[in-house]
């Protein structure tokens, strides 16, 4: 099979497993807020298109997402400034995980993709949702934290086997 077929059908699986992963996600409401936002397990697909594929690839997969989010209904947002912010700026940045370098089992692309998330949600809560700091960013950090646990315990463990396959 040639390369860029290849690199085409990952990234489309990765997009499918985004939707499987968030819409499990959704489901069993684990975290969820209720004015939005959720445990991420969706987001662990990105994470692993941009490992996998490299950050180019990694980054179109990640906005492709949003489009994803968008036809299937599962965002809200009430100004196009803000749909920049928590939707094309927040998830786009898993895209460039892969940047950033990894040491043994830790990957600090995912510490710090999911930091500027839980950054970007915290802006947004103030000025779109006009939320006090303290108050936007610990509703934020209550499913973003958990998001960047579990994405850092699942994620090295998948990419360990993506690379045996890969060679």
């Amino acid at each position: 099979m040639n390369s860029k077929t290849k690199d085409l059908t990952f990234m489309a699986m990765y997009l499918a497993l985004f939707y499987v992963l968030d819409v499990i996600a959704n489901q069993l409401a684990i975290f969820k807020m209720p004015q939005g936002g959720s445990l991420g397990l969706g987001v662990i697909a990105l994470l692993l298109a941009s490992y996998h594929l490299g950050w180019k690839k990694g980054l179109a997969v990640s906005l492709l997402s949003v489009l994803l989010q968008f036809m299937t209904g599962q965002m809200y947002f009430v100004s196009f400034a803000q749909f920049i912010l928590e939707y094309f700026l927040a998830f786009g940045i898993y895209g460039l995980s892969s940047l950033l370098p990894n040491i043994s089992y830790f990957y600090s692309g995912i510490v710090v993709t999911n930091l500027l998330r839980l950054a970007l949600h915290t802006v947004a809560g103030v000025l779109y949702w006009e939320t006090e700091w303290w108050a936007s960013f610990t509703y934020n950090a209550w499913y973003m934290i958990p998001t960047m646990i579990v994405c850092l315990i699942v994620v090295p463990l998948i990419c360990s086997r993506i690379k045996t396959v890969k060679n």
